[in-house]
């Protein structure tokens, strides 16, 4: 290999490398610009994820109760703030981070791939809001329903037990939850690129369906709070994103099969006779 053969070869990485740097720093810059912004709101934003905690004491029946939560650390409430402006920051910036990780990717591929991977790029994080606003609206409710039906009254000489809970250990609660759910609602967009990439088949994953509801459910036990609501709340979506999975990977290799019958019948047939056949020199 020549020094001109190195040289050609150096400068597309090289150019590679800029483009990466260039992406990256548009991606780090809106994330912390992002994270500016809801670090300068981090109260009103922790005081929106406090409402399903309102909401599950008025399920339970204490609607005269005062929201109260505490923190026993000088710089819990302060770190816990932190967290709340880097969730927000990365959820506001996700689209800058995704677009910039498609400009990156897009000129490698060819068009039917572009038009193929926009769409999950654009599901992904459809997906993962909505397994958030699942958990916000009912599921995170229903679990501290479930907490506060644990408390004791002050009657008959027992002693009063409140739930108060601490905001580092609430915030962390609910991030579990809005993760596990964000995370779990992907399965539709991984298996229909698994399927798409002919790693897996819509008969496979049919066939393993018994392991996948053992599955769900261990998940379940792990992402989740120990109780029995919020694990079944978790286990049954996953089991119904599962089946939306075999039926996307069905999809998939139904326009397969019909791509490859059209590209069949395209192409010209091998049987033609060959017009230079039967003529002598």
């Amino acid at each position: 290999m020549t020094s001109e053969d190195l040289n050609d070869t150096a400068q597309p990485l090289l150019a590679h490398l800029i483009e990466l740097r260039q992406r990256l720093l548009w991606a780090v810059g809106g994330f912390f610009i992002a994270f500016l912004v809801c670090f300068f709101f981090a109260k009103q934003l922790f005081n929106l994820l406090v409402i399903p905690f309102v909401w599950a004491v008025e399920w339970a029946g204490l609607e005269g109760r005062q929201i109260e939560l505490i923190y026993t650390a000088p710089q819990e409430f302060f770190f816990t703030q932190l967290k709340v402006a880097m969730f927000g920051g990365l959820v506001i910036a996700f689209p800058m981070i995704a677009a910039q990780i498609y400009k990156f990717v897009a000129p490698g591929l060819y068009k039917n791939e572009r038009s193929a991977f926009l769409p999950f790029l654009i599901a992904s994080p459809l997906l993962f809001l909505l397994g958030g606003a699942l958990v916000y609206l009912f599921f995170t409710p229903m679990v501290l329903w479930f907490f506060l039906a644990m408390e004791q009254p002050a009657d008959g000489g027992q002693v009063a037990i409140e739930l108060l809970p601490k905001v580092s250990e609430y915030l962390d609660l609910i991030m579990t939850l809005i993760f596990a759910f964000g995370l779990v609602f992907q399965l539709p967009v991984v298996t229909t690129l698994l399927a798409r990439a002919g790693l897996v088949t819509s008969k496979g994953l049919a066939d393993k369906r018994k392991y996948a509801i053992v599955a769900a459910f261990v998940a379940a036990a792990i992402l989740t709070p120990p109780d029995p609501a919020s694990q079944i709340g978790l286990a049954l979506p996953t089991i119904l994103l599962y089946e939306i999975a075999i039926y996307a990977a069905r999809i998939v290799e139904r326009r397969r099969a019909e791509n490859k019958a059209a590209d069949d019948a395209d192409a010209p047939s091998g049987d033609e006779d060959d017009p230079s056949e039967g003529t002598t020199p």
